[in-house]
């Protein structure tokens, strides 16, 4: 019997709702593949800020350090969007990608067959859609500095610094091209190398890492013109690796595709061990949703695919991980959907249920 000790965090809105539910999924796999989860919770984010006056606590970056993987629900919420304020729900998220080292957030987008009339995008434009967005997690606007605002005698005034290193665009142009080679060996690198000096810096690094993977496509493509082909013509990508800024917004573009963004996972990787695993921390891309917080109206699969995700790249298990990608496909494939993905003639059914019955299939 393996013994594998993860952190949860589920946070705020409907974090703890989906996190519940992957959690109902990996006790199926414990008891069908005799492994041992071993769980603590910490609280982060707003339910942090509320109880401790911090989003992220050092005893809980602690926890995550003696963990093999992170679990991570949401945060934030209308309760603490006060712009003003100094300290936010989102410092948990950003805090411990910095901590863990997490420099690359990887998004799968595929789509289901069963679902691809629940795009807003025509059916013939999605067909053969299958790629990855690796997005750098450390550096860029949200951490440059100097980062700062002030009033003039001219008015209010406010500066983000967007700055890259050499080594943070090559270590990520690394994990994109290692990916590439077990996909379609085609690289989609993503710039403004037109307008921005650290563009052009990335656009040159880029080129120099392709050259050691000469097995791989490398393109390059500015960000306007990448977020046009996300909808125009989205299977022509494989694996598109940006900075920080430019890939939290095509991440969430590329969602769409898939119809929501509670069907996507993501897992946000540091340095690797040689058998290819390393501490990761793994959400769904959807966020709080405080709307429909309570409500039972949350889909879950997209946490329980992060967490089939945890399980293939944090702890090396890919059956297992593959046991639980089949299983959500089987429950689609029956017509079962939250409210969310739910079209015409569906099964519609609430959080617990979607998350009993991918269990049920495992």
């Amino acid at each position: 019997m393996a013994t594998f000790r993860i952190l949860l965090t589920p946070g705020d809105g409907i974090g703890p709702e989906v996190l519940e539910e992957s959690l109902k999924v990996l006790g199926r796999i414990e008891k069908r593949f005799k492994h041992e989860f071993q769980y603590e919770e910490e609280t982060i984010g707003g339910a942090a800020i509320d109880k401790y006056g911090v989003a992220l606590r050092p005893e809980t970056v602690a926890k995550a350090k003696a963990s093999a993987a992170v679990l991570f629900g949401a945060v934030g919420g209308p309760k603490w969007d006060d712009p003003k304020a100094t300290v936010r729900p989102e410092d948990a998220i950003l805090g411990m990608r910095k901590q863990l080292g997490l420099f690359a957030n990887l998004r799968p987008v595929r789509i289901n067959p069963e679902m691809i009339g629940e795009s807003t995008l025509k059916p013939e434009v999605l067909e053969g859609v299958d790629m990855v967005v690796i997005r750098e997690l450390t550096g860029g606007l949200y951490f440059g500095t100097p980062k700062r605002r002030w009033e003039s005698a001219s008015g209010r005034q406010a500066v983000d610094t967007l700055r890259y290193s050499e080594k943070e665009i090559e270590r990520v142009c690394h994990v994109a091209f290692g990916l590439a080679r077990q996909r379609r060996k085609k690289v989609t690198s993503v710039d403004k190398a037109n307008v921005l000096r650290t563009g052009q810096l990335w656009r040159e690094v880029a080129t120099e890492i392709g050259k050691q993977y000469p097995d791989v496509e490398l393109e390059h493509i500015l960000v306007d013109a990448c977020a046009m082909y996300l909808v125009r013509k989205p299977a022509s990508f494989d694996v598109i690796v940006t900075e920080n800024m430019f890939g939290d917004i095509l991440t969430d573009e590329a969602a769409m595709l898939a119809g929501s963004m509670g069907m996507m996972p993501s897992a946000s990787l540091g340095r690797r061990k040689k058998d290819g695993t390393g501490i990761g921390l793994y959400e769904p891309i959807h966020g709080s949703a405080p709307d429909i917080t309570g409500q039972k109206k949350a889909n879950p699969l997209a946490m329980i695919l992060s967490a089939a995700m945890m399980l293939r790249l944090s702890l090396g298990l890919e059956a297992e991980a593959a046991a639980i990608e089949v299983a959500v496909d089987a429950v689609i494939k029956d017509g079962y959907r939250t409210p969310d993905i739910a079209g015409k003639g569906a099964k519609v059914v609430d959080t617990a249920r979607m998350g009993t019955l991918v269990a049920e299939r495992l």
